[in-house]
């Protein structure tokens, strides 16, 4: 379905900032492209001039709109005060500044619909990286509806943002809720628990793994999990595991990273390759405790390899956890289970938001739901 509302092209309902030359004392932040997600900067580069110009990089207002010129780089930043007197932007963007005709955040969206980019890949230019020039640019057309149409669809929109934002805190709360729980529930101070070997406490089935490259993956896609040192790599056609396991890197893993875990919970019929030892617990100890035993442990002490850290079997079977009754075990991995179901929904939430926003934006710029 084509929109409804009278086109015009960019060049006409907008005016595309060109780069500048610029003297001045002190600093600034420089933006690259990568240095963006979705409307937020991410990082950034401080730079220091003094009665230097800078060459060849975009100032921004108030309201101006970012977009990526590379083809199927999909970067997006709307210009607030804050970066109209404080940065400057990489020449990889195309900086746009709206006409009356156009509410800024509703140019804002509509550069991040399908619509917009894809008729942004098509005009782009290149022999080896292709990206949209201000000519080609400018010819990209826009639905311009009336102006109260426009503010629908940004308030539409906006609400859906917000929902996310909040979604996101969320997620980010029950992280740090869980790491806290697993910290204290795990801490073995004063609990007179006894310190097990990790061979003790698991069968290690590594000798049943068998790796896949990518060009044996592509021509084998199915329902199974392919796992590696962090998680799901691929879906294959079979699978090798079935049961419950702990999958704990061997290389390749974060082990230098807090906040990234080193092991992972998987279950029912899966394919592992040889960059995750597969561990089977034994009568001992729980699955789940183990494998939040093993989540965020601190194994520099394990690894071997001067270039790229390595847990080997041997000296993985030597890792030493502190092991609780069972009847304990249980019922730390129920309170520990309970904040991870609560952060699954919240993720599942997440999905849903996105698929939300992008229904609602590429059905708002066709002119349906606009009431």
């Amino acid at each position: 379905m084509k929109s409804p509302w009278p086109t015009k092209k960019l060049g006409e309902a907008c005016e595309i900032i060109s780069p500048g030359i610029k003297e001045f004392e002190g600093s600034k932040k420089y933006i690259a492209t990568a240095d963006v997600d979705f409307d937020k900067i991410v990082n950034f580069t401080e730079i220091t001039y003094k009665n230097r110009p800078i060459r060849a990089n975009i100032e921004v207002k108030e309201n101006d709109i970012l977009v990526a010129r590379m083809a199927e780089t999909k970067k997006f930043l709307m210009a607030d005060k804050n970066l109209q007197n404080n940065y400057i932007f990489s020449t990889g963007f195309a900086a746009l500044r709206v006409k009356e005709e156009l509410i800024p955040k509703y140019l804002f969206y509509f550069l991040t619909t399908k619509d917009f980019n894809l008729q942004k890949d098509k005009l782009a230019v290149g022999a080896t990286q292709k990206a949209i020039n201000n000519p080609a640019l400018k010819k990209i057309k826009i639905p311009i509806p009336t102006l109260n149409i426009q503010q629908k669809i940004v308030e539409r929109l906006d609400a859906i943002k917000k929902a996310q934002e909040l979604n996101d805190k969320q997620i980010e709360l029950a992280e740090e809720l869980f790491k806290s729980l697993l910290h204290r529930e795990l801490d073995p101070k004063g609990k007179n628990w006894e310190v097990k070997k990790l061979v003790d406490l698991a069968e290690f089935l590594d000798n049943q793994r068998i790796p896949l490259n990518e060009e044996e993956r592509a021509k084998r896609k199915g329902s199974y999990p392919y796992y590696g040192a962090t998680g799901i790599l691929d879906w294959i056609d079979d699978y090798i595991f079935d049961g419950e396991f702990v999958l704990l890197a061997e290389d390749g893993g974060p082990f230098f990273e807090k906040d990234k875990s080193v092991a992972y919970r998987v279950s029912g019929k899966c394919w592992v390759n040889n960059h995750a030892h597969v561990l089977k617990a034994k009568k001992l100890v729980d699955i789940d405790f183990l494998g939040y035993s093993l989540m965020f442990m601190d194994l520099t002490s394990y690894l071997t390899g001067s270039t790229r850290a390595k847990l080997n079997k041997s000296r993985a079977e030597k890792i030493k956890i502190p092991l609780p009754p069972l009847e304990t075990q249980q019922k730390i991995v129920e309170k520990l289970s309970a904040v991870q179901e609560y952060k699954k929904k919240l993720l599942d939430q997440k999905q849903k938001l996105q698929e939300l926003f992008e229904s609602v934006l590429n059905k708002s710029f066709k002119g349906e739901w606009v009431g």
